[in-house]
Parts: structure tokens; C-alpha cells; sequence
């Protein structure tokens, strides 16, 4: 058995990985899908002064709590920078790291230095009223639809999950200072279907534990937990 912790992205909780789970727990894997703060059962708690490290302190936490080990760590857009400040801190506790067409990136980076269309997001929200709040992307025309749904069914079901991301998650950088944070295999999976601007860097050859670098490919949009779960699940399940 296997323990999967599969972490939503900005703007998303816990429940968008609800089509896959069961796939995982059907093939005898435990599965945490836990919504960071601000989000789905913790969103009262949105505010300014969340920020990355408040979901990196979420899921150290939560492994800690749950004794957990071996973990298949999921981290999907977002997030991506939220498992590697997590790996770095608990690297013994990882098994796989997994970015879902997520943020990778190096040490000392934040999400605008991965992705820097990002920083213009930034600037809309510390120009708003609020000054921190960053709502979520608009729904564009199909293919691409709100964050990769097209179904409208399903965009009203994402959009029940959907809540405006702290600026200061989009601010403060990852540590990945740790050289034992660089032994953990990583897999990356890419969603083919994505607008202009959100270029994604390219993989290198070799990943930093010496290995050739694993990329799959999903031929969806970016939330493809929802549009392809089943196709993403098998993907997962390779790794457990």
C-alpha cells in the first residue's frame, strides 16, 4: 500500500480530487486530500497574512499528524511550489514527488520567478481594494474553458470550490536548501491544452537525483482531475 497526498492548487480545495481518489483507494492506496488554508473547510481563514509558507506549514503538518511515510506527493499547479518547500523539510518522509502541470522551481524562487505572467496578477490585486486578494482566472472560450473545464456541469461544480488566493502565496520564495531534498525521483505530468502566456519550462534531461527525467502528458486541460481523472489516477498508480 501506498500513501498518496494529492495538494490543490491556487484557488481550489481539497474536493476537486474527488474523482480520483476513488481509483487510488480502489487499488488499496491511502489517500489525503487536504484543503490548504483559505480553502474549502478552511476558508474563514483566508487573509493577507497567507501566504506559501502557511501550505507548506499545512501539509508538514498534516505528515507529521499522520505519522506518514513513503508518501507520493502530489502537488498540482500552484503547489508545486508548496511540495518542494515540504520535501526539503521532510525529504525522509517522501517517496515520489509529482508535479501536476505544476510550478517548478529552484531554490530561493517564488512563483513569479517560475511562471511571470504571474507577477501581473500581483499587481491587479495589490492595486485592488483589498491589496491582497488574487481572483480566480476567467473563463475563457473551449478548448480552455475555467482552468481546463469545458462541461457545464462541471465548470458550476468548480466553481462551488473556487476562492481568491492571498498575493503574499505568490510572494515568498521556496527553500530548497536541503541537498537531501535532491535524492527524491520526481515525476513531472503535463496538460497539453493551456492558453498563451503560461509557457512552462522545459524539463531538463536529468533530474537532480541523477535519474533520466519522467514526463507524461495528458491530452486535457489543466484541471485534469476533473476532466481526466481516471487517465490520471493510472498515471499515479504507476508510481504506488
Amino acid at each position: 500500500m501506498s500513501t498518496y497526498l494529492l495538494v490543490h492548487g491556487a484557488w481550489h480545495n481539497g474536493q476537486c480530487w474527488e474523482r480520483v481518489v476513488p481509483w487510488l483507494a480502489s487499488a488499496g492506496h491511502q489517500v489525503f486530500t487536504p484543503s490548504l488554508t483559505g480553502y474549502g473547510d478552511k476558508a474563514h481563514l483566508l487573509g493577507p497574512e497567507v501566504g506559501l509558507d502557511t501550505h507548506v506549514d499545512d501539509i508538514v503538518g498534516l505528515i507529521l499528524e499522520e505519522d506518514l511515510t513513503e508518501v507520493v506527493l502530489v502537488g498540482h499547479s500552484y503547489a508545486g511550489l508548496v511540495i518542494s518547500s515540504v520535501a526539503n523539510q521532510l525529504p525522509d518522509r517522501i517517496a515520489e514527488l509529482v508535479y501536476l502541470d505544476a510550478m517548478v522551481p529552484e531554490d530561493g524562487e517564488s512563483a513569479v520567478d517560475v511562471l511571470p505572467v504571474t507577477q501581473v496578477m500581483i499587481d491587479l490585486a495589490t492595486s485592488s481594494g483589498s491589496g491582497w486578494r488574487v481572483p480566480p482566472m476567467p473563463e475563457l472560450p473551449a478548448p480552455l474553458g475555467l482552468f481546463g473545464v469545458t462541461d457545464p456541469d462541471d465548470v458550476a461544480w468548480l466553481r462551488t470550490m473556487l476562492s481568491d488566493q492571498p498575493v503574499r502565496c505568490l510572494q515568498q520564495p521556496v527553500r530548497l536548501d536541503n541537498p537531501d531534498v535532491h535524492k527524491i525521483p520526481r515525476t513531472h505530468i503535463h496538460c497539453t491544452v493551456k492558453p498563451e502566456g503560461f509557457e512552462r519550462r522545459p524539463v531538463p534531461a536529468v533530474q537532480p537525483d541523477g535519474s533520466p527525467s519522467q514526463v507524461w502528458e495528458l491530452a486535457t486541460g489543466h484541471d485534469c482531475m476533473i476532466t481526466a481523472p481516471g487517465e490520471l489516477a493510472e498515471l499515479l498508480l504507476k508510481l504506488g
